[in-house]
């Protein structure tokens, strides 16, 4: 395998690993009523076992930039999809609250750390004038697999009183897939210039179809020493980096105040709120997997043709009114049935147009080479601990405040992120890691 083919195949892999985060992340939201039943959980220990697994990947996404730059990308994905195993079986078969715990908690380490390695390998493989659509891949996979996540929960939702443990236990198929494919991608090869295993490298760039590795190497090479010469003396958290950082923190911190995993975890629940069925809330959610899958792919199109922050600008505008619309509709107590649905949905479009799409290409691209896996936990560890934030404390919050107030909120911080968007983003497209280094004045 050569080429293109491998470096598709090795870009389609590696985003095998945002499946599996889709499918964890939302396979919960049709076994969290039963859980909460079977183990008799008030509402602060129901949103505590619904949140186990985000703050895993806090701590996923907090250390997974370590063995990433330390054994390389290819071998930490690897151990990722061994969590994810590990956490779809014990979850499954767990006896009692404990172990259940532990079991999500560990895959949701693999979703952490598949939230910083996945996108950062795609980014380090592909060319500049396909690293947009290859690095959308994972998010591709990851709203693919929270469509099948839901689908199938809703196909299981009749299995008997273990259907929970049924709705779980089926993600031991896709890591099993995952953890085999991986043994025959190749390793980085901007890692393996880091290691000064120079020759592996300029192999692997032939491999893949770049038309002068030896040139690419040397400028690997180069943007190396750029951020070496004066410092390893400046630390991560220095000046010399606040740029990229101040960009990564905002977009991750954004895309979860826009309120989506609020939405995609407790997707059954709102739509129950809004006065549908639970057999019609659960069908609705399999619509909510639809249009996140259509918008994504809209998006694979675009975004190396229009660039990030345009998709930015367009999805911000959308998730403003859409949401807006969620938080009048609870507000008045509008409910006609299909409205709020509507609503959701057209802010799910919006949302995977433009920040589901644009969130891990552009976390991978706006970091030097020397500190890539350390920036990279940074934005996602900003993404997850936020998210486990929400995912806590949004039950309670709709309970003491109302829907509508809360939604309101999360619109109203959409707008703020129109205004981080129009004044404060880069544009990234079309360029190569080492100039967006330059561009953001890494010297």
């Amino acid at each position: 395998m050569r080429g293109k083919t491998l470096l598709i195949y090795s870009s389609v892999v590696a985003a095998l690993g945002g499946f599996l985060f889709g499918f964890d992340t939302a396979v919960i939201s049709g076994a969290e009523g039963s859980i909460q039943d079977l183990f008799q959980l008030n509402d602060w220990w129901h949103g505590f076992t619904v949140s186990i697994a985000l703050y895993g990947t806090v701590i996923g996404a907090m250390l997974g930039g370590l063995p990433a730059d330390k054994y390389g990308r290819k071998a930490t994905l690897i151990a990722v999809a061994a969590l994810y195993f590990a956490s779809a079986l014990g979850s499954a078969l767990a006896p009692e609250w404990y172990s259940f715990m532990f079991f999500r908690f560990i895959g949701g380490l693999g979703v952490g750390a598949s939230s910083v390695v996945g996108p950062m390998y795609i980014s380090e493989i592909s060319p500049p004038d396909k690293r947009g659509r290859l690095v959308v891949l994972f998010q591709l996979n990851i709203v693919a697999g929270i469509v099948i996540a839901y689908f199938s929960n809703y196909l299981l939702a009749d299995a008997g009183d273990g259907s929970w443990r049924w709705m779980l236990g089926v993600e031991t198929f896709p890591a099993a897939l995952f953890l085999f494919a991986l043994l025959v991608i190749p390793n980085s090869p901007r890692w393996l210039v880091r290691k000064g295993r120079l020759e592996e490298a300029e192999e692997i760039l032939e491999r893949i179809g770049e038309p002068d590795p030896a040139r690419e190497v040397d400028d690997i090479k180069n943007s190396l020493a750029v951020v070496t010469n004066k410092s390893d003396a400046d630390p991560f958290f220095s000046r010399k980096y606040s740029i990229p950082i101040m960009l990564a923190v905002l977009i991750a911190m954004f895309n979860q105040l826009s309120g989506i995993n609020a939405i995609i975890y407790y997707a059954p629940r709102i739509f129950e709120m809004a006065g549908s069925g639970k057999n019609l809330a659960l069908l609705s959610t399999v619509g909510i997997g639809a249009v996140n899958l259509t918008a994504t792919v809209i998006a694979l199109f675009l975004i190396d043709r229009l660039g990030r922050k345009v998709l930015m600008l367009i999805g911000s505008i959308g998730v403003i009114v859409f949401m807006g619309l969620v938080a009048r509709a609870f507000l008045l107590e509008s409910f006609s049935g299909w409205d709020v649905p509507v609503y959701i949905f057209g802010f799910i479009a919006f949302f995977a147009f433009s920040q589901g799409a644009v969130i891990w290409v552009y976390i991978s691209e706006i970091f030097p080479n020397k500190v890539r896996g350390r920036g990279q936990s940074l934005g996602s560890f900003t993404h997850w601990i936020l998210a486990a934030v929400v995912a806590q404390i949004f039950p309670g919050i709709a309970a003491r405040v109302g829907g509508g107030y809360t939604f309101l909120f999360f619109s109203l911080m959409m707008v703020l992120q129109l205004l981080f968007v129009w004044k404060m983003m880069i544009e990234t497209k079309g360029r190569s890691l080492e100039d967006i280094q330059k561009d953001l004045g890494i010297k």
